[in-house]
This record gives C-alpha cells, sequence and structure tokens, in this order.
C-alpha cells in the first residue's frame, strides 16, 4: 500500500510503502470541504454497519455507522486511543504532516490514554463537571447570554434590520465565556482562542501552520497552569481550587497530583470540546426550527419542550461528524467485517443519530415530536463519554428559549441552500448563520 501524506506546501513529503497487501477501494472518499454533509451521511449509511473510509491525505480507515455497532464498538478494549497502535503510525505512512494528526496525538490527556490511566486523569476533570456543580453556572450562563442577546440587539440596529450572523455574535461567544469561567481563562485571551482553534479545525490550514497553532496552544495553557500553580503558595490548595485549572493541579486525599503537562492536555482538549460542541448545538437547533416552523410553534407555545428540542439537534446533526480515532490491538469483528489488527476506527456520530432501526423510518428528518426518550450517542458512550455533555445541554437549554423569547421573529436572512459549513471534517460547524431579528421585544 502507497499512502502519500501532503504536507502544508501541497507536495507529498512522505510516501511510505507498507508490507501488507493494498486495503479494498474505500466505500467513500470524505469531502474535506464538507459541502454535502447529508448527502455523504446517507453514502455512508447505505455502505452498512463498517464502513471503508478514506481520510483527508489518502488515509484509510473503518467507521461505523450504526447505533447498536457504535455502542458495542465504544466499550470494546481492544479498541484504543494509543496511536502507538496504530499500524500506519508506526510504519510511518501518516507523519506529524498529516492534517489531521492533532485529532490524534494532541499529548497526554483524559482524551488519549485507556484503563486506569485514563481513569485517574478523567476523576478530577468529571468531579468539576458533575450535574450539581453544572446547576451551579445557571446564574453565570444566564448573566453572559443576556449580555450578548443585548449585543446582538445592537448588531441588528447597525445593520438597520439586515442580516446579522447570529453564529459570531452569539452561538460563538455564548460557550468560549461559560468554558473560559469554568476553567479561570481571562476573558481577554477569547479572541485568541477563538482565532487559534478556528485555525487548529479548518482543512485549509496549511500544516506547518496548524502545528505552530498547535505548538501555541500548548504554551498558552502551560503558562496559566504556571500562574495557577504559582497562586497557590503557601495557601490552603482546597480554599484556592475557585476554578478547573486550580482544582486539577491540587492533590486530594493523599492520591497523586496530575503532572502539569497532564493538567495542559486535559485543559487544551477540553476547551475545544467545550466551546465547538455547543456552538453547533445552539447553531443547528436554531436552523432545524427556522426551517420547521410548525415544529417552532409548537416549542413556543409550551406543547414540546426544550428538551426535546435539544436532544433531537444532537441525534439529527450533532456536534461531532467523525471522531478520529480508535486502533484494534487485536482482530475485532463486526459483522462479516473484519478490523484487523493495526487499523483505525472512526465513529462516525452523525450517520449513527440516522440509523432507522434505532430511531425509525424518518431518522434522517428533523422532528421534535419524536417518541421519546431519544436515546442517541452524540456525547459518546462508555468511558470516553463527554464530560461537559451536562454543561453543553445547560448553555443550550438557557440560551435558546432566551434567544426566541428576545426576538420571537427571528427568521434566516438567506435560503436554507446558502449556508454551508465551515472545511472541518471532524465537526459540524457553520460557516456562518444570517439571521433576521425581526419581532425584538
Amino acid at each position: 500500500m502507497t499512502c502519500p501524506v501532503t504536507g502544508a506546501t501541497g507536495t507529498t513529503t512522505a510516501t511510505t510503502t507498507a508490507t501488507t497487501h493494498a486495503p479494498p477501494a474505500p466505500d467513500l472518499v470524505l469531502d474535506p470541504l464538507v459541502r454535502d454533509l447529508h448527502g455523504e451521511t446517507r453514502r455512508l449509511r447505505e455502505t452498512g454497519p463498517l464502513a471503508r473510509i478514506e481520510l483527508p491525505g489518502g488515509v484509510p480507515a473503518w467507521t461505523v455507522t450504526r447505533h447498536a455497532e457504535a455502542r458495542r464498538l465504544l466499550t470494546d478494549p481492544r479498541l484504543v486511543k494509543d496511536i502507538g497502535v496504530w499500524r500506519l503510525w508506526r510504519e510511518g505512512v501518516v507523519t506529524r504532516q498529516w492534517p489531521l494528526i492533532g485529532m490524534i496525538d494532541a499529548g497526554r490527556s483524559m482524551f488519549t490514554v485507556d484503563g486506569a490511566e485514563h481513569r485517574r486523569l478523567r476523576a478530577k476533570t468529571a468531579q468539576a463537571v458533575t450535574a450539581r456543580r453544572v446547576e451551579e453556572l445557571r446564574p453565570v450562563i444566564e448573566e453572559i447570554t443576556g449580555r450578548l442577546l443585548e449585543e446582538l440587539a445592537a448588531r441588528g440596529e447597525e445593520a438597520g434590520g439586515g442580516p446579522v450572523d447570529l453564529k459570531a455574535v452569539f452561538a460563538l461567544p455564548l460557550p468560549m465565556a461559560v468554558v473560559s469561567h469554568l476553567m479561570g481563562v481571562d476573558p481577554g485571551e477569547h479572541p485568541r482562542l477563538h482565532r487559534l482553534y478556528k485555525a487548529f479545525f479548518s482543512m485549509l490550514t496549511p500544516q506547518e501552520e496548524r502545528l505552530a497553532v498547535i505548538d501555541e496552544l500548548d504554551a498558552f495553557f502551560s503558562a496559566m497552569v504556571a500562574e495557577k500553580k504559582a497562586a497557590l503558595g503557601g495557601a490552603d490548595p482546597a480554599a484556592e481550587a475557585a476554578d478547573l485549572t486550580t482544582a486539577l493541579l491540587v492533590a486530594e486525599d493523599g492520591g497523586e497530583p496530575l503532572t502539569d503537562e497532564e493538567v495542559t492536555g486535559n485543559l487544551k482538549a477540553m476547551v475545544a470540546a467545550g466551546h465547538e460542541t455547543t456552538i453547533s448545538l445552539i447553531t443547528h437547533a436554531v436552523r432545524a426550527l427556522l426551517n420547521n416552523p410548525d415544529q417552532l410553534a409548537l416549542v413556543l407555545a409550551g406543547e414540546v419542550p426544550w428538551e426535546a428540542v435539544i436532544e433531537e439537534t444532537l441525534r439529527w446533526n450533532t456536534p461531532s461528524v467523525h471522531l478520529l480515532m480508535r486502533f484494534a490491538t487485536e482482530d475485532v469483528e463486526v459483522g462479516d467485517a473484519v478490523i484487523a489488527a493495526g487499523e483505525g476506527l472512526v465513529i462516525s456520530y452523525h450517520a449513527i443519530g440516522w440509523d432507522e432501526e434505532q430511531h425509525g423510518p424518518t431518522a434522517d428528518r428533523f422532528d421534535v415530536t419524536r417518541p421519546g426518550p431519544i436515546r442517541h450517542l452524540s456525547f459518546g458512550h462508555g468511558p470516553h463519554i463527554c464530560p461537559g455533555a451536562a454543561l453543553a445541554r445547560l448553555e443550550a437549554r438557557i440560551a435558546l428559549p432566551a434567544l426566541f423569547g428576545r426576538f420571537p421573529g427571528l427568521a434566516l436572512a438567506v435560503p436554507d441552500e446558502e449556508i454551508r459549513n465551515l472545511p472541518i471534517v471532524t465537526q459540524n460547524d457553520l460557516a456562518e448563520l444570517p439571521v433576521l431579528l425581526r419581532g425584538a421585544a
């Protein structure tokens, strides 16, 4: 097998011939520009529970597209996060020049290890985002939401009733402000972090620039960790742990503290996951409701709860499209197919959410009246389930009714077919969401 890995200049920088036979042709080559996500999802669904895909850069992988199989594979101990298991990495077929490498080889954190080490790295983070502690953030989220709605109204006045980008003014700054409050990030750093994460995820970013972005994020969070650690000083650590960053640095009950590298890795990944997920949830919920006015009317009349809107959005237009990656430590059978030892598995959450066996024959449609409960996997399943799921749900539960309460005549400013996704293979992120702020209260 020959697999070219393209570097920042657009030329082939590394080509390695593996010792094994060439894999079969992929069932689907993923579009790095994400020009037809729903069409791509339908084509993936047609391939069966397990499909061969080609990732950007010509990298082959398996993907799972069915709910039942995904649940099983997400808890299969033979599928691990350790990149050292991946044959393409070991043989030099995939290198640091691969544009998606930062999603897999992201430093030591709870997102990149398994077993006992994963439990150790995840435990304190999970304690900081329990349902009770998340609920304590409600006043903060409500204050931020109110302030952003005022800014949105001001932008609408400046536009003279013309289009305003709901994503840029409301859906994007809200989760960044919330997760930054949770972690103790200086609000003045928000624009910088927005810029860095946008460049990190985009398939249009040259790889050398992306690697520089990764280095800058490492330096930013390392400096923040060092500052928080120094601030602890000789004071009572428990009394000083007012934010998640500080809490991660404090050893409790004689336990082993996380290293600075581990805290940095956790923070870097959590900020990425924590704000990207919620941006997508809010924008896709608004877009879906505006495209289904009959369903919006039921919600605004109180006949359908906002929780149903949130869960249906998470299922139907899930924030994570393709989650990279698990690696097989030994052969794993899935129906008639086999994920061979050393091969990679992608979890295609968007396709999984459209599983007719799980959600019925209308699984590819948005329907807030769908019989509940809506049991989707959009925040994952098993040990690596997203620790920030409760926070994302609370943010949406506050933001959506507040938005439609302030602007009950909210409408799309362009035909839906003109709305485009950003060129991000892994995330379901809109480039913008132009709206008209009609009927402001």
